[in-house]
């Protein structure tokens, strides 16, 4: 379904503090100031409305803070000893979530331990400010761009022939729209990695899956895995841009290296639906299991109560994997019929044919 979400201010600095109220700004609905001194600000806010601003590890002067929060503001206090920034208002890269060796040293190892180890209500309100921050990075990242989702299966090892038809239907998408994943391994990392090449020739996607073939999974070894992608992205330079949206809910699963940008969530349930709602321009689901059937039927919600011109393309690829094995399609056929998405769902057998039904001008944002 098309997404209707609102806009959050992040505002990080004085500077940029002072130029929005010099610029006329009174109402701060939305508004999320973070880690700044506003002992010197006290008048200036107090004529604004803050009803419903959220001041993230601030510093007041006086009562100012007991004024806000009385207005029916959100008054958060610093969170300290923590792996990730609460504060945080930028997509990862592949090179933060990897910053070190071994895999079990990384940013990424250290912020799932760090999620299992720490349940206090410090440390769940760090989770929520990042994942808030993270929501409002990628709602200025996608604006703008033609976002086309693939879902699939974690399991599907390099080396595979899935995994290179997965490849190629992020190159053949790619060339085209923004594509974006819920960022993991398997199905999710093969369509980020064709992605990346899509303006490359066919033949350096065929050298780069071989190149990941030795180490097919990141069992045994995320170090063989993660290496193994790394010399991928220094044989073939450059990248075009692709979305990954992995979660730090399923540590066990770390996030492929080759989506460009990378919004990774605490909150699961945040993530999932985010990346549903991103995707206007169509939804391609590869063959999974469990969590690819649920993406399918959190997506099928959403298009079942949606009108006409809010509905996106679900295309299930793999007609015996969806009839047989695990019969989604028949369910989504029957939910569907007579409503605005039956239209707007289709079953086939090819990558080719998934990519010539999302790429249709009628079914874009």
């Amino acid at each position: 379904m098309r997404p209707t979400r609102g806009r959050i201010i992040t505002v990080e600095s004085l500077a940029e503090l002072d130029r929005r109220l010099d610029a006329g700004a009174r109402r701060l609905h939305g508004w999320r100031l973070v880690g700044l001194d506003l002992r010197g600000h006290s008048d200036r806010l107090r004529r604004c409305d803050t009803s419903r601003t959220t001041f993230a590890g601030c510093a007041f002067a006086g009562d100012d803070a007991e004024h806000h929060a009385l207005r029916g503001a959100l008054i958060l206090p610093s969170v300290r000893e923590t792996p990730i920034d609460p504060h945080r208002d930028a997509l990862y890269t592949a090179e933060e979530l990897y910053d070190t060796t071994p895999y079990a040293r990384t940013l990424d190892a250290r912020a799932y331990a760090w999620q299992h180890e720490r349940t206090s209500p410090d440390a769940a309100l760090a989770r929520a400010l990042h994942d808030e921050g993270i929501d409002a990075a990628l709602d200025r990242w996608a604006r703008g761009r033609r976002l086309v989702g693939v879902m699939g299966g974690h399991a599907l090892r390099r080396g595979e022939p899935d995994y290179a038809d997965a490849a190629r239907l992020g190159r053949l998408l790619g060339g085209t729209a923004t594509v974006a994943t819920g960022g993991g391994p398997g199905a999710m990392e093969a369509v980020n990695l064709g992605a990346r090449l899509a303006d490359r020739p066919e033949a350096d996607l065929a050298e780069a899956i071989a190149m990941l073939a030795p180490a097919p999974s990141y069992h045994p070894s995320a170090d063989a895995w993660v290496d193994t992608a790394r010399a991928v992205r220094e044989r073939f330079p450059g990248a075009v841009e692709s979305l990954g949206v992995p979660t730090w809910h399923y540590g066990h699963e770390p996030p492929n290296l080759f989506a460009t940008a990378i919004a990774k969530y605490f909150r699961n349930a945040l993530r999932e639906a985010i990346l549903l709602e991103l995707c206007g321009a169509g939804i391609v689901f590869l063959p999974g299991a469990g969590g690819t059937v649920q993406e399918i039927f959190q997506d099928a919600c959403e298009n079942y109560y949606a009108t006409e011109d809010r509905i996106a393309p679900m295309v299930l690829v793999g007609r015996r994997h969806w009839t047989e094995t695990l019969p989604a399609w028949p369910l989504l056929r029957a939910l569907a019929q007579g409503r605005p998405m039956e239209a707007h769902i289709h079953l086939v057998d090819t990558v080719d044919e998934a990519a010539a039904i999302v790429a249709l001008p009628g079914d874009t944002r």
